[in-house]
């Protein structure tokens, strides 16, 4: 893993030269938010050694690097999925690959449904905590260099930037949703059983990414921040037939707000 964490670090130094400070993550339907970036690389995953390939809709595929809110940041549009065939260790490897390229703050988005009845779709929701069903990524070798073997998760998703993330979107007058996720494996939309037991269990929104991210992040000691846009519900009585492509949709003309409270937190770092 050092080997080709190394090899994929010095090729891309070589191309963007010095460090990022802000390391983002962008999930289905969200890649808007690279409009706001003053672009100054931008480098396809397949032309990046050692790097995953993006298969899924709604994700680009390409690394942006540049600046947002003053801060020079590197940018994932689209991320990888245990769900398309990658190990877990495969799909959070880009974050290790941020670390090195200098990041001291990891901001995430994604879209999920909605299991806690207060919530609407097309709701905002900072993540305060998740529970994690996806197999975990830091199971096997241990490679001291990346961090403890047994990383605390007390604090997954920091505390100040939460706090940051509330002040920001009460001075814009946004009202936002905070809870905890829950990541499952997929690609399967959930049963309504499933969304019982996912409620009943302390979720308030499920989804197939991010909490593997964080986990590595966390390792590495990475301040992490992540929200999800509310695509649908899994509420009894609200449960509906989804696609995919509703999915990206409902993202997509939500990602404006979420855009605007990263850069105006990114501002403020």
């Amino acid at each position: 893993m050092l080997e080709k964490l190394n090899t994929t670090v010095e090729f891309i130094k070589k191309i963007i030269g010095n460090d990022v400070e802000i390391g983002i993550i962008l999930g289905t339907g969200l890649g808007g938010l690279v409009k706001e970036i003053v672009s100054e690389h931008e480098i396809d995953y397949k032309n990046i050694p050692n790097f995953p390939i993006s298969t899924v809709e709604g994700h680009s595929g390409k690394l942006i690097i540049g600046k947002l809110a003053g801060k020079r940041v590197v940018a994932m549009q689209g991320r990888f999925h245990y769900y398309e065939g990658y190990k877990t260790e495969e799909s959070i490897f880009p974050v290790r690959v941020m670390k090195c390229l200098g990041i001291k703050y990891l901001f995430v988005s994604n879209a999920s449904g909605g299991v806690n009845p207060n919530f609407e779709i097309g709701d905002l929701m900072i993540i305060t905590d998740h529970i994690n069903l996806i197999p975990n990524p830091l199971i096997g070798k241990h490679t001291a260099e990346f961090g403890a073997r047994f990383p605390d998760m007390g604090h997954a998703y920091d505390p100040e930037l939460v706090k940051l993330a509330k002040y920001v979107s009460s001075e814009i007058g946004y009202q936002l949703q905070e809870g905890v996720y829950l990541a499952t494996t997929g690609p399967t939309y959930e049963t309504p059983a499933e969304y019982k037991y996912f409620r009943i269990v302390g979720a308030d929104a499920v989804g197939m990414s991010t909490a593997p991210e964080i986990i590595v992040a966390r390792q590495m000691k990475i301040p992490c921040f992540a929200m999800s846009i509310i695509t649908d519900l899994g509420v009894p009585e609200k449960i509906v037939e989804i696609t995919h492509e509703e999915v990206q949709k409902v993202a997509n003309l939500a990602e404006a707000k979420m855009t605007k409270i990263f850069s105006k937190m990114i501002e403020r770092l």
